[in-house]
């Protein structure tokens, strides 16, 4: 009798222990916070870097051996004691991301460029971030305490309806546009304004971007050449502010001119692309193409590899600074103090130095963080673009103005390559002379879109004016034909 009890009380236990165990994931996993990230395409380190990749700095060796992804999920564990799952997703543009939330897809935290930002927040879609994501103290919060001086005030400084950027909006990468061309064809002087775009030297030779904002910016600074190289408006002490304010014109005279530019300087082009500019110049399909800076890091390595040196210029009439930063979205987060946490948390996980820099070694990208009092930025720099001891023709390059409050500080200036100032480091960062003329973009609101994509439809399609003087002769003969063949066969309808 005492046998057959014992046998079933252990069957109950094995019973329980059985269904504990089939519970307990899903116990583990009821606890467990999800992460809805959406960033943009092959934008963030996924490790399984080769043995030859370490980074070997004095401050310690950087090194990517699995994706930021699951390092974080692990990172957040150990220092939290909660598990959180990151769901991770892409998109190819931010419109393509503005389609994909206005079609219902739920995302906390996403990245977008500057002005998908403002637009969202204009639209009051955007989550603020805590006062504890603000709090200097905390050194967890890597973001606060290494963005880049110079990046914060650009947030701090602008607004979207009275709510500035800083209070909604972390940075992550940021760079300039500009042109890769191929010093060989293309002279410095030439590759160094937008009339390049014009340009009859280089007929069907020369790539422009494939999208309105862009390609509208290079077209105003083209159009306003003059204006904005004469001495009395670059000495003028309100410069940054009335730059800003012509290159973001969109009066319908502005819109009218842009419009009959690049429809006459079409033909001049050899396309109008989103991504195969950067192929088109490894190949050398192409003698110049316009774009931003990290895509412009990228070309110039990939050519290096086949001993094909390219550079980078910036127009001497102004280059739009872009930014693309973190933001979370109230669909998403939901006023979820657990999700918020976690998206924050997220934040300022890839922008801790180390993991900044395994980004920018990544994807060709600069970040927005410099580091703070952390020195492995700034000694991944050295690193990257540091002259040998030996090398005759170098330079200081002084970068002040990026990591510290005060531009002329000496401590961070680079001995480099002379050449490196028109290549990889000039486009990672640019000289403080060239940020001057750096203008941001300003979000066009409804009525400006719908004007502004009509009179884009109208450059990227059929353009009348472009119809050469014989086709029309052609066609009115044609037409003139037609319409006596027709009065003729109504005549002799009538004679019969």
């Amino acid at each position: 009798m005492m046998r057959r009890v014992i046998a079933i009380v252990i069957a109950v236990l094995l019973v329980v222990a059985l269904f504990l165990g089939a519970l307990q994931p899903l116990l583990a996993e009821e606890d467990t916070v999800v992460l809805r990230i959406c960033n943009w395409e092959e934008y963030i380190d996924l490790g399984d870097w080769g043995e030859d990749e370490v980074i070997d700095l004095d401050s310690g060796d950087i090194f990517g051996e699995n994706s930021l992804v699951d390092d974080f999920e692990d990172w957040y564990y150990e220092t939290y004691g909660k598990r959180v799952r990151v769901e991770y997703s892409t998109f190819g543009t931010n419109e393509d991301l503005y389609n994909m939330l206005t079609l219902g897809d739920v995302y906390d935290l996403v990245c977008p460029s500057e002005y998908m930002i403002m637009k969202l927040m204009a639209e009051d879609r955007v989550a603020p971030l805590s006062e504890e994501f603000f709090d200097t103290s905390n050194e967890l919060n890597y973001y606060i305490n290494g963005v880049s001086p110079y990046i914060r005030r650009i947030f701090e400084t602008h607004d979207i309806n009275g709510v500035s950027w800083d209070k909604c909006a972390a940075g992550y990468m940021w760079g300039i546009t500009g042109f890769v061309y191929n010093p060989d064809v293309v002279s410095e002087e030439e590759a160094s304004t937008w009339r390049l775009m014009e340009n009859r030297d280089f007929y069907r030779q020369i790539t422009v971007k494939d999208n309105v904002r862009d390609t509208y910016f290079a077209a105003v600074g083209a159009l306003k050449h003059d204006l904005l190289t004469s001495s009395e408006f670059c000495a003028d002490p309100n410069y940054t502010m009335n730059l800003q304010d012509e290159m973001n014109d969109v009066s319908q005279g502005m819109i009218d001119e842009a419009q009959d530019y690049l429809q006459g300087i079409k033909d001049n082009l050899y396309s109008f692309e989103t991504d195969s500019g950067k192929a088109d110049m490894i190949t050398g399909k192409v003698v110049a193409n316009y774009q931003w800076s990290g895509d412009a890091v990228y070309t110039m390595d990939q050519a290096e590899e086949d001993d094909y040196y390219l550079n980078f210029a910036v127009p001497v009439e102004s280059t739009n600074i872009y930014f693309d930063g973190w933001i979370m979205l109230k669909s998403g987060i939901s006023e979820d103090p657990d999700k918020q946490q976690a998206a924050e948390a997220w934040i300022n996980f890839v922008s801790r130095p180390d993991n900044a820099v395994r980004n920018m070694y990544y994807i060709g990208y600069t970040s927005t963080i410099s580091g703070g009092e952390d020195s492995r930025i700034f000694e991944y720099l050295d690193w990257m673009y540091g002259a040998e001891e030996d090398e005759e023709d170098v330079v200081d390059y002084p970068l002040g103005y990026f990591f510290t409050e005060d531009g002329d500080d000496t401590d961070y200036t680079l001995t480099v390559p002379a050449e490196q100032l028109k290549r990889q480091l000039g486009a990672q960062y640019p000289s403080e002379e060239i940020i001057r003329r750096a203008s941001i973009m300003i979000y066009f609101n409804a009525e400006q879109s719908e004007v502004i994509n009509r009179m884009w439809i109208r450059v990227r399609c059929f353009n009348i004016k472009n119809v050469p003087i014989p086709v029309w002769i052609v066609l009115v003969a044609l037409v003139a034909g037609a319409v006596a063949l027709l009065l003729r066969s109504r005549k002799l309808k009538q004679e019969i």
